[in-house]
């Protein structure tokens, strides 16, 4: 989303730009101006502007000076100390007019209405938010795993095991070197936290890395033997109710 700033005091114009950046960090402020004169010059030449916030009290005269001067069709959002502009305001394309100090909550309620009034504008902008909100909504996984040695605690990159297997109520990762550390998660926990893209639970007592499979056999009673590198001695049967998703986790 574009703006252009028109406002002669240099700390009104530094705190709206805050608020914009406050509601959205993608706000991009193209311009400032302090006076109708370099308004004008700026809006002549000026492309792809998506609103305007214009004072109308200026260094060099009011702002409803620059519509004579120059053909504005960008949606715009007065601001001024004053009240009694309001009427005349509005016989130009502003969508809203706020009093100074501008309130934090106003503002927002006039962007808002921006993007309803004007929403083929603001596409790019409403679909930064929205991916904004889903990825602070997404699932975060596990980049690392917590592995005990005697009395101390360590850590193993998930992209660094081979494969996770249960013995007893014990649980156990190893790397692609075929190191065995243990965990302080069970199996079960591992299945939610791990990247499902990359792990895979076969049965009850093993969960493999997609990388860490080396060949497929078809097996008894329509089930699949998985061979896994390095080797294992955990059972690699997958589970008849469990090949179906693996065939489609292995396609993927």
């Amino acid at each position: 989303m574009k703006v252009i700033i028109i406002e002669d005091e240099i700390p009104a114009a530094k705190r709206l730009a805050k608020l914009l950046h406050s509601y959205n960090e993608e706000i991009e402020i193209v311009h400032t101006s302090d006076s109708v004169e370099l308004s004008v010059r700026y809006l002549t030449i000026a492309q792809n502007i998506d609103l305007i916030f214009m004072d109308i009290q200026l260094a060099d005269g009011l702002s409803f000076d620059i519509f004579e001067k120059v053909k504005i069709t960008t949606p715009v959002i007065f601001t001024t100390a004053f009240d009694q502009y309001t009427l005349k305001a509005f016989k130009v394309n502003s969508i809203d007019y706020l009093l100074k100090p501008i309130d934090e909550k106003e503002l927002y309620q006039s962007l808002e209405k921006y993007q309803l009034l004007y929403p083929k504008a603001s596409t790019n902008f409403s679909d930064k938010i929205l991916k904004l909100m889903q990825d602070m909504n997404a699932v975060k996984y596990k980049e690392r795993l917590l592995i005990k040695r005697g009395q101390q605690l360590s850590y193993l990159k998930t992209e660094s095991a081979a494969y996770c297997f249960a013995d007893g109520k014990l649980c156990y990762a190893v790397d692609f070197n075929g190191t065995k550390f243990l965990l302080e998660n069970n199996l079960s926990q591992l299945e939610d936290q791990l990247q499902p893209d990359n792990f895979y639970r076969i049965n009850r007592h093993l969960l493999v890395n997609i990388e860490a499979v080396k060949k497929v056999h078809t097996w008894l009673g329509g089930r699949l033997k998985v061979e896994v590198c390095p080797a294992t001695t955990a059972e690699t049967i997958v589970s008849r109710e469990r090949v179906n998703g693996f065939k489609e986790w292995l396609g993927r």
